[in-house]
This record gives structure tokens, sequence and C-alpha cells, in this order.
């Protein structure tokens, strides 16, 4: 069963030491994902699924004690997923999910279990509603930490420059995430959401599919868009 879930977006930017000097600026939003976690540990889950975009056709899971880096990003920084001993020549975390990862260390999470799921940005709804049951299926309190950013085409300087799309679109998804509203999630178009770069469409129709009949209620802690991107962060409970 879905016993809570937290909605933070996955802009590598979050890590203060990637941000640097802009770091100051994306404090409200750590804040607000720090507020969201803090919804997940209150719900005392068995298992904690971080669950963000990747690449590919097919979900990839990661266990607990996969390894990433923001070193790519120009920050000497290691993660790893949850706890556990890395194996030898394991795949790494793809961003999204180095940023869970970071996320729950930065929070000091120690609640439960952690395991990772990225999927890919093109995996179609129904697919996402499947994965999404598959996760909440059987006795066990699952949470779910959904990682993901919305349009990146809000205004000219923006990675996907402007779309006067791309504001209705952020503003229904803020909508739902806000109110877990599972329908509204679940309709997005992901012909759409591929057109105005928003990678979090994905990951939140998993949700949907987790969250349906559940009887959760939302809570929207954060909706900007800084450098032109959509960035939500929400606590279901």
């Amino acid at each position: 069963m879905l016993a809570a879930a937290a909605v933070c977006p996955c802009p590598p930017l979050l890590q203060p030491q990637v941000a640097a000097g802009a770091a100051a600026e994306l404090a409200a939003l750590r804040e607000s994902c720090a507020a969201a976690l803090d919804t997940l540990a209150e719900a005392r889950p068995d298992r904690l699924v971080v669950l963000g975009p990747g690449a590919g056709a097919e979900p990839t899971p990661y266990p607990s004690g996969t390894p990433g880096s923001f070193r790519g990003f120009g920050a000497a920084v290691d993660v790893v997923l949850g706890s556990g001993t890395p194996a030898p020549g394991a795949a790494p975390l793809p961003a999204s999910l180095a940023v869970g990862a970071w996320l729950l260390a930065d929070h000091g999470w120690a609640a439960c279990p952690v395991e990772g799921l990225a999927v890919g940005t093109g995996c179609p709804p129904a697919r996402c509603a499947e994965l999404g049951a598959g996760l909440a299926a059987g006795p066990a309190r699952t949470a779910l930490l959904v990682l993901g950013d919305g349009s990146a085409c809000r205004t000219v300087k923006a990675p996907g420059y402007l779309d006067e799309r791309a504001a209705p679109f952020d503003a229904l998804a803020a909508e739902a995430l806000g109110t877990a509203d599972t329908a509204a999630l679940a309709g997005l178009d992901p012909v759409l959401a591929e057109e105005l770069g928003a990678a979090g469409r994905a990951p939140w129709q998993v949700l949907a599919g987790a969250a349906a009949g559940a009887g959760l209620a939302g809570k929207l802690l954060y909706d900007e868009a800084p450098y032109g991107v959509g960035y939500f962060v929400a606590a279901w409970s």
C-alpha cells in the first residue's frame, strides 16, 4: 500500500556545491524538499522507493548501495542510495536518482530501507500506471520520493526557450500535485510534455498509478520557475 509520497524536482543545482554562487537562490527550494521528506518519515513506511526520470524504454531498478556522483556537474561530491556496500562495477545512478540520494543523505534519512527506480521519459502513460500499481501492491507500507521537473520553456532564457504552452502545462501539473489528483496526472499529454522538456511527466504518472484509490491528500509546498524551468514540491499523506 502507498503510505505517503514526496514530489521534488531534480536539477543537480539542488546540491549546493554544484550551484556554487547560486546556492542561496535555491535555499527555499531545498527547505521545501526537506519538509516533504519530513512527511515521508512521519508516515513510518516499511520501504522507500526513489523514483525519477532515466534513459531507456524500460524501467531500471537500482538497489540500495548504488553509487552516484555530481562530478560530471563540476562538484567532487559522491552519494550512495540508501545504505549498503556498492557492488564493484555497479552501474551508477542517473542524475535524477543521484539528486534523490543526496536529498535523503542531507535529510539524515533512516526511517526505512531505500531502493531506486528510473523510468524513461518516453514511458507511455498506461505503462506508468502499471508500474505504479506494482509499487503499491502488497501489505508493506511503501513511500515514494518522486523526482522530476516541469516544463523547461517558461522564459526566453529557459533551456527550451519560451513556449506559450509551458505555463498552462505547469499550472495543471502543480494543481494536480498539490491536490493529489491522480486522474489529472494520469491525463498529462506525453507528447506535449516531451515537447516542453517536462521530464517529470512519467514519474508523476507512476505516482498516479501507485496512489489510485489510496485516499491520500496533497499539499503543494513550492511552485516556481527559476531559470525558466518549472519546479514543484508536494507532500502526499
